[in-house]
């Protein structure tokens, strides 16, 4: 299976100016930094799935945390290169081209041990390239210590932002074009005019995937009250008011059913005890 490198390559040079710096992706951004200071601490050792441009990555490096940034674009490791180095925590910031889809997996032989690694996240979207994420939970268990934590930020199949501004449009195909993808998936932009075929989990499927080796600890929407990215232009043209419907969406995105009707929404899960006879990197003891 060819590696989706290509859109994500061409959507690089733009990404931070069409999303990580404009207002709504700072307003949505600060929400997952706020579970990632919560999770992980100076001294831990993370993996991030599908790093991107590394705004994630060299937040967590500046708090004293390592961080193995993994993408399978070669020009978003490029720009999380060029961040890490701006930012003075190269040393802190790892990067690996790695394809997700790709089974089995491997790390830097540094990377590889008991109780290694304590936890990985993914950030807005990465997970959503993959039809199923089980194969990706068995390797995650064997890398992640029991109790490291996962945080995962995934595109769910409604959001009511989408749907009703596509509906008050007249178009109603767009408006339920995330329901219709079902299994085979449905393009979507990635910018720089490219696309890829995407997947949209819901919460609970998502809770399957990872079960039993991870128990689910919170789900919580983001983007409730504020839009997809796609009309990051709404939020630059009234930002007191984004802003405020921000601080209320805090207060209500852990409750149901918003975690179900957000653009995103984002799960923490909790690595449980080790199976007796397996050992880290999901090698079979003798």
């Amino acid at each position: 299976m060819a590696a989706p490198a290509a859109p994500f390559d061409a959507a690089a040079p733009s990404y931070d100016a069409v999303f990580s710096h404009r207002t709504l992706g700072r307003l949505l951004r600060a929400v997952v930094w706020e579970h990632l200071d919560a999770t992980f601490h100076p001294g831990n050792r993370v993996l991030d799935l599908g790093c991107g441009t590394g705004e994630d990555a060299v937040r967590l490096a500046q708090r004293g945390i390592d961080v193995l940034a993994t993408d399978v674009s070669a020009g978003m490791l490029a720009r999380a290169h060029e961040k890490a180095e701006g930012a003075g925590v190269a040393d802190r910031v790892h990067l690996l081209q790695l394809d997700l889809r790709q089974h089995p997996l491997s790390l830097p032989a540094s990377w590889r041990g008991s109780d290694c690694i304590d936890g990985a996240f993914s950030s807005f979207g990465a997970l959503n390239c993959l039809p199923d994420r089980r194969a990706l939970a068995s390797t995650l268990a064997a890398w992640v210590r029991p109790g490291g934590r996962l945080v995962l930020v995934l595109m769910g199949p409604l959001c009511a932002w989408e749907i009703g501004w596509h509906l008050i449009r007249g178009q109603p195909r767009r408006a339920i074009r995330r329901l219709a993808a079902g299994r085979d998936g449905t393009l979507a932009h990635t910018g720089g005019g490219a696309s890829v075929r995407v997947w949209y989990p819901t919460p609970r499927r998502l809770r399957a995937e990872f079960a039993p080796a991870f128990r689910h600890v919170r789900t919580v929407g983001i983007g409730v009250l504020l839009p997809p990215s796609y009309l990051a232009g709404l939020v630059e043209r009234w930002p007191r008011t984004f802003t405020r419907l921000a601080a209320i969406e805090r207060r209500i995105a852990g409750r149901f059913p918003w975690p179900w009707l957000a653009d995103h929404y984002l799960m923490v899960l909790e690595r449980t005890a080790a199976p007796a006879g397996t050992r880290p990197n999901g090698e079979d003891r003798p």
